[in-house]
Formats: structure tokens, C-alpha cells, sequence
């Protein structure tokens, strides 16, 4: 027999991990499946590849391959046995990678449809105030969503039977040639969607679907500190799920208004605040609104713009552990652009004593 050592097939070591297995095998699935690749050899390497996954994945398929080689699945062989490898289920790694429908290495598809699923989510946007997202609020949302239809408890028929067209098997069968031979397809039956069961009469209520559309008013609970761009998920609040699969899920995700004054950095807060040129060479006291309430704060003499004040705990509550940013308040001087007569003498004479005594005038004076 003349085949590629199985590890070498996969590209793995002879001690990979069984999560290391199958995600190669995922890998090489997606490359080399026939519905997909356009590769020339890409059947043959399919083929190779399931091969090879069907023993790798088996502990003591694998243990006997370790052990007696390819021997190990031949009638001629140590091991003997003649393994089967059509016998081996890829439905479930199939309908993991390509979400069912795919043929696999014996030309059989699978599907998935009467298989329980989760409802489909619904995304719905939010504008929130700045203080609405600092403090956390309370709103109602109105939403469409489909639910199963009571009358018929989300089957969408009374009298329930074995459907006609599939025999209740859920699926049809056909033959299909092409260039690498015949395959055999199982696709989805039309008619009971893959549930193999059909039923007397429709139901009138939702006309067959299972599902109706229920408007509904949901309150939901905002935390403080969300921003623009988070996102709340309402588990079980979507959809109704398929087959008896869970409800999908509601996200509100946030878009928060601009505050006037504040500036949000994360959990942190600014706010710049003008002061006058007296204000910054005397030094004062200016009482400044803050997220909790209105504090002074002292100016030193001889500030200057873009000086950085911190107010420790006065910035947003983190939304996962509630410990409160910091609060910086940015100094701007402020040049008045009209002086009064006598504001303007008080600046002539100031100008006439030297204040160029820091060492910033020095510098210049040095350099020319």
C-alpha cells in the first residue's frame, strides 16, 4: 500500500493532542472539500485528508496505527480488522466547519436541519445622554420579534404524520456524476424542511410557519459607565429558536451624546477650565462643577496653560468593577482681546518692570 504516513497527512507530530488533530483537519477541510476548492488534485487530498482524520480521531484506531501502521486496516495486516472507513460519521465536524449541507468523503451530505437551534439575535441601537451613560438609567424598548405560534406550539400543523415525499428519513436522495465519479447526495427534503414529519392540516394562526410576530415592550436596566460602542446582551429576549433550540439573544449597543463642558476618556473626565492672566499669576480659588456635584479648587500662582489638575475618584464608574476614573481639570489662560482705559495703564505700567526672569527667557537670550 502505498500511502503518506497519516501524521504527515495532516501536517501534525506523532504526540498531537486530539484538539490539535481536528483542527487540522479543519484546516485541510477547508482548503481541499470539493464544494469548495478549485484546486485540480483537491478531491484526492480530500480524500487523504478524511482518511487520515478518521483514524487519528479514534483513540484505538489510532493506537493500532502507532502500532501495526497501514497494516493495521488491511485484511493482510498484523492488526487485522479491514476498518471500514465508511463507516465513520463526518457529519458533525462538517456541519461544525461549513454549517452542514457539505458532502463528505463518500459523496454523502449531511444536514443538520432538524437539529435543535438557537433563534436568531436582533441588534438594536441606543442613543443615551452623557449622564444617562455615567449614572446607568432605566429604559423600555419596543420591539417586533417572531415567537412560536401558541396554537401550535411552533410546529406549524395540527395532526402530525410521517412526511410522503421523504418517508419521514428527512432528506432525498440522488445520484450525481461528475469528472471524480458518482456521488450520492442526501439534500434537505422541500416539502418537511429535514423534520420528516408532515401534517394533516395547516395551522391557521401562523400559516404553517410556527412562528408569529409579537410587539413587545422589554425594560432593561443600563449599568453606569457604558460608552459608545458597548454593547448589552438580553439573553433569550430574540427569537424564537428552531426545533426546540434556545431563544436568540437582544444587544443594545450604545452611542452616547456629547457632554458640553466634560470630555470622557475612558474612565477618566476633563474639563477645561478658563482662568484670567491675574488669576494665573495671583494664584485663586474657583468653584468648578464636577460629575457629583460642584468643588473648588485652588490655583497655585504662576499657572499656566495646559496645566493638569487631578481630582482623584471623581471620573466614571468602570462598568465591570465599579472603581471610579479620575477627574482632570486643564488650565487655559485666557488674553483678554478688549482692555478698558484703565486696565490698559495697569499693563503699561507692569510692562515697565522686568518679568522676564524665568529661565525660558534665558534660554532665548543665551542662543542669540
Amino acid at each position: 500500500m502505498n500511502k503518506r504516513d497519516y501524521y504527515e497527512v495532516l501536517g501534525v507530530s506523532r504526540n498531537a493532542t486530539q484538539d490539535e488533530i481536528k483542527s487540522a483537519f479543519r484546516k485541510l477541510a477547508k482548503k481541499y472539500h470539493p464544494d469548495v476548492s478549485t484546486e485540480p488534485d483537491a478531491t484526492e487530498k480530500f480524500k487523504e485528508a478524511q482518511e487520515a482524520y478518521a483514524v487519528l480521531s479514534d483513540p484505538e484506531k489510532r493506537r493500532q496505527y502507532d502500532q501495526f501502521g497501514h497494516a493495521a486496516f488491511s485484511n493482510m495486516g498484523a492488526g487485522g480488522g479491514g476498518f471500514d472507513f465508511s463507516g465513520f460519521d463526518f457529519s458533525d465536524i462538517f456541519d461544525d466547519i461549513f454549517g452542514g449541507g457539505f458532502a463528505d468523503f463518500f459523496g454523502r451530505r449531511t444536514t443538520s436541519s432538524n437539529r435543535p437551534k438557537k433563534g436568531r439575535d436582533t441588534l438594536i441601537r441606543m442613543d443615551l445622554t452623557f449622564d444617562e451613560a455615567v449614572f446607568g438609567t432605566t429604559k423600555t424598548i419596543n420591539l417586533d420579534i417572531m415567537e412560536n405560534c401558541s396554537d401550535c406550539k411552533g410546529r406549524g400543523g395540527h395532526g402530525e404524520k410521517s412526511c410522503s415525499y421523504c418517508h419521514g428519513s428527512g432528506y432525498v436522495t440522488s445520484e450525481q456524476r461528475t469528472l471524480f465519479g458518482s456521488f450520492t447526495t442526501r439534500t434537505t427534503c422541500p416539502k418537511c424542511e429535514g423534520n420528516g414529519i408532515d401534517y394533516e392540516r395547516t395551522c391557521s394562526t401562523c400559516k404553517g410557519t410556527g412562528k408569529i410576530k409579537k410587539n413587545k415592550n422589554i425594560e432593561v436596566k443600563i449599568p453606569a459607565g457604558v460608552d459608545t460602542g458597548n454593547q448589552l446582551r438580553l439573553a433569550g429576549k430574540g427569537e424564537a429558536g428552531i426545533n426546540g433550540g434556545p431563544n436568540g439573544d437582544v444587544y443594545l449597543e450604545f452611542t452616547v451624546k456629547k457632554h458640553p463642558l466634560f470630555e470622557r476618556d475612558g474612565n477618566d473626565i476633563y474639563l477645561e477650565l478658563p482662568i484670567t492672566i491675574t488669576e494665573a499669576v495671583l494664584g485663586c480659588k474657583k468653584e468648578i462643577p464636577s460629575l457629583y456635584g460642584n468643588v473648588t479648587l485652588t490655583i497655585p500662582s504662576g499657572s499656566s496653560t495646559n496645566n493638569k489638575h487631578r481630582l482623584k475618584g471623581k471620573g466614571v464608574s468602570d462598568i465591570q468593577t465599579g472603581r471610579k476614573g479620575d477627574m482632570y481639570v486643564v488650565i487655559n489662560v485666557v488674553i483678554p482681546d478688549k482692555l478698558t482705559s484703565e486696565q490698559k495703564k495697569l499693563f503699561e505700567q507692569l510692562a515697565k518692570t522686568n518679568l522676564e526672569t524665568g529661565n525660558n527667557f534665558k534660554k532665548i537670550r543665551e542662543y542669540l
